[in-house]
């Protein structure tokens, strides 16, 4: 008879009742992988008289006592969300001798230190997959498969509710009140979006990747963060028209002055991998000194995909507990690297103004530009707003801080009216597709 490896749930919405439905679809598969029957025996809820559709044999508990206290549950799945209290639930899991998975991004973007001394200190596993991503595997890749490369770069989209959301402006035309409401009704936004078209989302994820991908601590606030609100249609209008596409992408690459690391839409070249990536799926690029360009994509989210990573980790730890062997592979932050400044980072830009439509203007905006140590290499108008003509300019790369300068030079210029949006614009890959 195979061994049975307990397992105490906490939290069973939307993902946790995915892991539940998951283990009971594909035990017939999982059990030859592993060994060993993992079994749910425990789940924390905050109400115990809703009706949950949980096998019979599953206990359900308000108290979290009742898991940490049982010596039979030798892993814990965290999937409450947010810090507290799951980071101190997490904590007290780990000093009782309970490997811990997680699929918490807030608190392994802000307390992954803590967590991994904790998993160190009691000699347990400490997994989080699900953390970025969803059902897409790149933390294991990225602490495994690719670990004898150098990293250079890693760059994605890794927020579900923003690509849906400039999916469809792109591909509509539509406003973006218009396409977050469709987002909010499709259950990919939340009443509160803050969170996705802030960036704040993708910026822990960042905070994530780059820190595992450069084995050096990038603590949250590190990560120069930029939401979506101010794309509109006329922005996705130009790029087109200019052969980009913009997505919201999280930025993690290493350069001569140390780790730059952001968040922020972008025109992406319409030949990019990452451009052709739709809707409310992901995508991560890697690229590393030995193999070259890679790239990750699937669901980034949803009940079932991320379940799909969670129970990955479980099977891992099932894997150690049997062989007797944990924390194979803890903090990989061993480094502790510079960060490159917001101002020193280096990127083309696309400019979209408002200025008087009169002769001599466009003269007046090249030179004011070229001040300030910007070079263009594209100016395009092609139309009026009421009195006003439109200017749409694309740089040569140059630092963040020059084209600050010339926003500056051009808001107090008085033939310049407004300055609509300033954008970043990646340039191409290695290997065009």
């Amino acid at each position: 008879m195979s061994e049975i490896i307990k397992i105490g749930l906490l939290g069973c919405g939307t993902v946790g009742t995915g892991v539940v439905k998951v283990l009971q679809e594909n035990m017939h598969e999982i059990l030859p992988k592993v060994g060993a029957e993992l079994k749910i025996t425990h789940v924390l809820v905050h109400n115990l008289s809703k009706n949950r559709h949980l096998p019979a044999d599953i206990s359900l508990t308000d108290d979290i006592n009742d898991i940490l206290n049982d010596s039979n549950v030798e892993i814990v799945v965290e999937l409450l969300g947010g810090i507290h209290p799951a980071r101190e639930y997490m904590l007290k899991a780990m000093q009782a001798g309970k490997n811990v998975v997680t699929a918490n991004k807030d608190v392994v973007a802000q307390f992954g230190k803590d967590m991994f001394a904790a998993a160190e200190k009691y000699n347990v596993d400490f997994m989080f997959e699900a953390s970025v991503g969803g059902g897409i595997p790149i933390i294991t890749p990225l602490k495994q498969c690719l670990t004898a490369n150098k990293i250079t770069e890693v760059i994605g989209i890794v927020n579900g509710t923003t690509n849906y959301m400039l999916t469809k402006m792109s591909e509509e035309n539509a406003c973006y009140d218009d396409v977050l409401k469709a987002a909010q009704e499709k259950g990919y936004a939340e009443a509160d979006p803050t969170a996705d078209v802030e960036g704040l989302d993708a910026a822990r994820k960042t905070a994530i990747l780059a820190s595992i991908a450069f084995n050096s601590r990038v603590d949250l606030d590190k990560v120069s963060t930029e939401g979506i609100t101010k794309i509109t249609p006329q922005d996705i209008a130009y790029a087109k028209e200019l052969g980009y596409t913009i997505k919201l992408l999280s930025v993690s690459r290493e350069n001569e002055l140390g780790i730059d690391v952001r968040v922020h839409p972008a025109l992406l070249p319409q030949t990019h991998p990452l451009a052709f990536v739709r809707n409310e799926f992901n995508a991560i690029f890697v690229r590393g000194n030995a193999v070259g360009e890679t790239m990750f994509y699937g669901r980034g989210a949803g009940q079932l995909p991320t379940a799909s990573a969670v129970i990955a980790d479980i099977i891992d730890v099932a894997r150690d507990i049997i062989k007797n062997r944990f924390g194979r592979i803890g903090c990989t932050c061993y480094e502790h690297k510079p960060f490159c400044p917001i101002e020193k980072t280096i990127s083309s830009y696309y400019v979209r103004l408002l200025v008087d439509d009169q002769p001599g203007v466009l003269g007046t905006i090249a030179m004011a530009f070229g001040q300030t140590g910007v070079s263009l290499n594209a100016v395009i108008q092609k139309r009026k707003v009421d009195t006003c003509a439109e200017i749409v300019a694309i740089s040569h790369e140059v630092q963040e801080e020059k084209i600050r300068k010339a926003e500056q030079t051009l808001n107090n210029l008085p033939a310049v009216k407004k300055i609509c949006n300033i954008i970043r614009v990646e340039p191409p890959t290695s290997q065009e597709i």
